[in-house]
């Protein structure tokens, strides 16, 4: 042991992590500059920055340590470099995993485990979860001694009691629908929602953790989950690769993966010369346009066409309507949606229509609405929103309001002090007005009856 940490030098590797840790910090700072104009998107790959951490040349190990620092500082501070971090991340152990799912799948059949199979495709799905075939292991093998010790006492002879341990291969499990339709009743009677996952060539279930709600874009990360795990399955499946191309071109992430993909399938199959060459064209675009952002439009309450928006940026609501709370995000003089959406969710029912301000909001149920003025109102007891999106655009909570980060601020200029001046209005002023009370309820009652 003493030779070991003579061979280790304690010093170089502090210094090689610091420099790593600044780096990394000033990688993750620059990126929110880079992507705030895009589209938002649960399922968003940061490819650019993640070739930029690899190109550190560090140990993995020394940017996910560092990555982790940032993730577990101050839970209401720093949101917006949490954020990124928490993507860079996701993408970086998803990465990981598919190299480990290659190599497992490049082992002789007999070799494969199905338990260790279905924890790397639970891995890939859940990279931010501690999930590891040790502690699945540990888990079933519990489960195991806690079945036998009933049946010892239930039914000594039965054939299970008997059985070495691995006797069952995986090809011994029945079909998995059965199982699975099996496995959702029993759920279901013991109060836990599952529901079928649409997965290539198999059949799963999921979770429900949350309802669904409108604008939720959870559904674009299984779908890319899924198809990435199928492509490393099977990595020349042109339909399933172009498919992965225009989801990825649809997103508007990752492009340089995009070209990667477009030019494996035209090897693959030159008949799909048209599709892969729009794709290229628009990718190419896109790539161009990234290197030239467009400036956002700034929007200054003062100006008159805005005289009317009453709410800003950060500040949390409470929907009339529906209940749900929410935090702004965005705004609008007047409804900019088409006129097919604002048929669909009945604008003209309001009182004021379309033709009032309209809100971008973070719901805390995990989605992104667009809401009418007259429908949303201060919340009475302001709380954190539970949202993923969050950090994108607010680099802090402070009690009553978050704090919008500098790419919003110049967006919305102005909406800084407003924000602070209806918080203190409503929240601070009303607290100071309780506690002027509270004073005076103490002193002496020197009046007498009328």
């Amino acid at each position: 042991m003493a030779v070991s940490l003579l061979c280790c030098d304690w010093l170089k590797e502090y210094k090689t992590r610091h420099r790593v840790g600044i780096q990394i910090r000033g990688t993750v700072e620059s990126i929110s500059k880079r992507f705030f104009t895009e589209v938002p998107c649960v399922g968003q790959v940061l490819g650019d920055s993640f070739a930029e951490i690899k190109s550190l040349g560090m140990p993995e190990h020394f940017c996910e340590d560092e990555l982790l620092f940032i993730l577990n500082t101050d839970k209401r501070k720093s949101l917006t470099l949490k954020y990124y971090a928490r993507k860079i991340l996701y993408f970086l152990r998803q990465q990981n995993i598919l190299r480990s799912l290659k190599t497992f799948l490049e082992q002789p059949e007999e070799q494969q485990s199905a338990l260790e199979g279905a924890v790397l495709v639970d891995q890939y799905c859940n990279p931010l979860a501690d999930v590891t075939l040790e502690g699945i292991s540990v888990q079933l093998d519990e489960m195991v001694e806690k079945v036998k010790k009933t049946l010892r006492l239930k039914n000594p002879s039965h054939p299970s009691l008997r059985c070495a341990q691995g006797f069952f291969s995986s090809k011994a499990m029945s079909i998995p629908i059965s199982l699975s339709v099996l496995y959702m009743t029993l759920s279901h009677k013991l109060g836990l929602h599952l529901e079928p996952v649409n997965f290539p060539n198999h059949f799963l279930l999921r979770w429900c953790q949350r309802p669904r709600g409108e604008g939720n874009e959870k559904s674009y990360q299984l779908l890319r989950d899924s198809l990435d795990l199928y492509l490393t399955i099977n990595p020349d499946n042109v339909q399933y690769l172009l498919l992965q191309a225009r989801l990825y071109f649809h997103l508007g992430i990752w492009p340089e993966k995009v070209l990667d993909i477009l030019q494996h399938i035209q090897a693959l199959d030159p008949s799909q010369h048209g599709a892969v060459g729009y794709l290229v064209q628009h990718t190419l675009e896109h790539i161009q346009h990234k290197k030239h952002p467009v400036t956002p439009d700034e929007k200054r309450r003062s100006a008159p066409e805005h005289v009317e928006v009453q709410y800003s940026v950060g500040l949390i609501m409470k929907h009339k309507r529906s209940g749900y709370n929410c935090v702004i995000y965005g705004w609008d003089p007047k409804c900019t949606m088409s006129q097919e959406w604002i048929t669909t969710m009945r604008v003209q029912q309001l009182s004021k229509g379309a033709n009032q301000p309209f809100y971008n909001v973070l719901v805390q149920d995990g989605t992104c609405r667009y809401a009418a003025q007259e429908n949303l109102e201060p919340h009475s007891a302001p709380l954190e929103i539970g949202h993923p999106e969050v950090g994108r655009y607010f680099s802090e909570f402070v009690e009553t309001h978050y704090v919008a980060n500098e790419e919003l601020e110049m967006r919305y200029p102005e909406d800084t002090r407003e924000t602070l001046g209806k918080v203190h209005e409503l929240y601070h002023g009303l607290s100071l007005d309780s506690g002027h009370q509270d004073q005076a309820s103490n002193q002496p009652n020197h009046t007498t009856n009328m």
